[in-house]
């Protein structure tokens, strides 16, 4: 497949640490859901849901500080 120059941003590239300094900024929102299942019978089931997000003194961390 040949560039046409139709779509200016399919060949830029990004750094990685460019890609996670823009993600934390807004904060990322992980889900999904792990099924350990034998013969049609549901053994484990686990539900994963995390935020990451960076925290500065704009915005603190929602957890008190302790002693």
């Amino acid at each position: 497949m040949t560039s046409t120059g139709s779509d200016p941003l399919a060949e830029r590239q990004v750094a990685l640490v460019d890609l996670l300094d823009r993600l934390l900024a807004g904060g990322v929102v992980i889900s999904g859901d792990l099924t350990l299942r034998i013969a049609d019978v549901d053994l484990v089931r686990i539900d994963l849901k995390a935020l990451i997000s960076s925290v500065s003194a704009e915005v603190p961390s929602p957890w008190e500080v302790g002693p």
